[in-house]
């Protein structure tokens, strides 16, 4: 305490000596250069314990700073919680890495990928006006069903006509065959004529030689020896004309069956008309070869319509997906692979599939212009080669067709990964 009131007197008498003029007069002129405030704050302010204790003349030494292994021990002590979460953190980040690399070199994807199909269009191989278009634009429809109908008159008619032609060949046809029958009655009866002509003949002779013979021995008169030779010349020359009269009949068969295979082959001719007939009525329904959709329909009742003018494009129902993978994608890519689709269009759909076959050429080979890399500077450049993949389910209810854009994953290694093991034992 006394030194304490000690201390307190020696400050009042400071600042009493600081008031007078000729104190604030010397102190103008100390070499510090302080100000009068700033030497009584100074005076006024109470020392610490520190600053009363005696200095030591040895100069302070420099404090180390402390080095980098010491701060991060010093940072681990004073905040554990945030360190253990860092490190927790920084664990999972390496794991799921490393479980995303080993899942993810099993597959093979690409987002230049779309459907194809071979879609064409339909077009009647007869002329004339529409009188129905019973589908309309996107319908679906299935095989035989029509898609327009061409009017018919005509084509009936030329087919009753083909028909007609066809009766007519038949009845000549029937008309020569009567013809023969009639011919080869006639060649009986002319053979009956030979046969009665030459045993008329065989008499002749018989009675020709008897009266030549009693004419010689003297029993017989000249007159009857030679009359009786004249009967035989006479049957003679009517023996050469049944021979005659019989092979004239067997040549007109032979004329007759001549007309008849020229009546046969009219009436094929005459069938085929009708064929050609039948078929050219049947064009003028034109319908669906197979399944699929009837797309951009320009078809219209009244339309005039010419053989080979499209009426409508047609997109079969069997579509597939044209990927484009890079050449360094495709070495462990086989046929048959799995291949999962998400399209696009319904990006909450998974389509299964299967690699089908891989082109053997790059997409620019088959080109309308392809490149020539043997002319110029050249710069080499990964190649896409198309790969065709097939849907194992393709979906119904949903509209899918050519240019829509797939992303396909192949699976190129069938191995589980670790993910799909731990998932399968959990």
């Amino acid at each position: 305490m006394m030194f304490e009131d000690s201390v307190l007197e020696s400050d009042q008498l400071a600042l009493e000596e600081l008031e007078s003029p000729q104190s604030v007069r010397g102190s103008l002129h100390e070499p510090n250069g302080e100000s009068p405030k700033e030497q009584a704050r100074a005076l006024l302010q109470p020392e610490s314990p520190a600053a009363r204790q005696p200095v030591s003349p040895e100069p302070e030494a420099k404090q180390a700073p402390p080095t980098t292994k010491q701060h991060r021990s010093s940072v681990l002590h004073r905040r554990p919680i945030v360190s253990a979460i860092g490190a927790i953190l920084l664990a999972s980040v390496l794991c799921g890495g490393y479980l995303y690399l080993d899942y993810a070199r099993r597959f093979q994807s690409t987002d230049d990928a779309f459907i194809a199909a071979r879609q064409f269009s339909l077009a009647p191989k007869v002329s004339g006006y529409l009188t129905a278009v019973p589908v309309t634009d996107n319908e679906h429809v299935a095989a035989g069903d029509v898609i327009a109908r061409i009017d018919d008159r005509d084509y009936r008619i030329a087919l009753e006509q083909a028909e007609a032609q066809v009766a007519a060949a038949q009845a000549s046809i029937e008309n020569i065959d009567a013809q023969l029958n009639v011919q080869q009655a006639q060649i009986s009866a002319n053979q009956a004529q030979v046969d009665q002509t030459q045993a008329a003949l065989v008499f002749a002779q018989q009675q020709a030689e008897r009266y030549e013979h009693l004419e010689q021995t003297g029993y017989g008169t000249v007159q009857n020896a030679q009359q009786y030779t004249s009967q035989l010349h006479q049957q003679q020359a009517a023996l050469q004309s049944a021979q005659a009269t019989l092979r004239l009949a067997q040549r007109q068969i032979e004329a007759l069956k001549a007309q008849h295979n020229s009546a046969v082959a009219n009436l094929a001719q005459a069938k085929a008309q009708r064929d050609q007939a039948k078929l050219n009525l049947s064009y003028t329904t034109v319908t669906a070869a197979e399944p699929g959709r009837v797309v951009e329909l320009s078809a219209a009742v009244g339309q005039f319509a010419q053989p080979g003018t499209s009426l409508t494009m047609f997109v079969p129902d069997e579509i597939w997906v044209t990927a484009n993978f890079k050449e360094t994608q495709l070495d462990r890519m086989r046929r048959g692979d799995p291949v999962t689709l998400a399209i696009d269009a319904y990006p909450e759909r998974r389509i299964r599939g299967h690699v089908d076959s891989v082109q053997p050429g790059s997409g620019t080979a088959f080109s309308l212009l392809p490149a020539q890399n043997a002319t110029g500077n050249y710069v080499k450049i990964v190649q896409r080669v198309p790969v065709k993949l097939i849907m194992d389910n393709t979906p119904t209810d949903v509209a899918l067709g050519p240019g829509m854009s797939v992303v396909p994953t192949v699976r190129i290694n069938p191995a589980p990964s670790l993910v799909e093991r731990l998932r399968r034992h959990l």
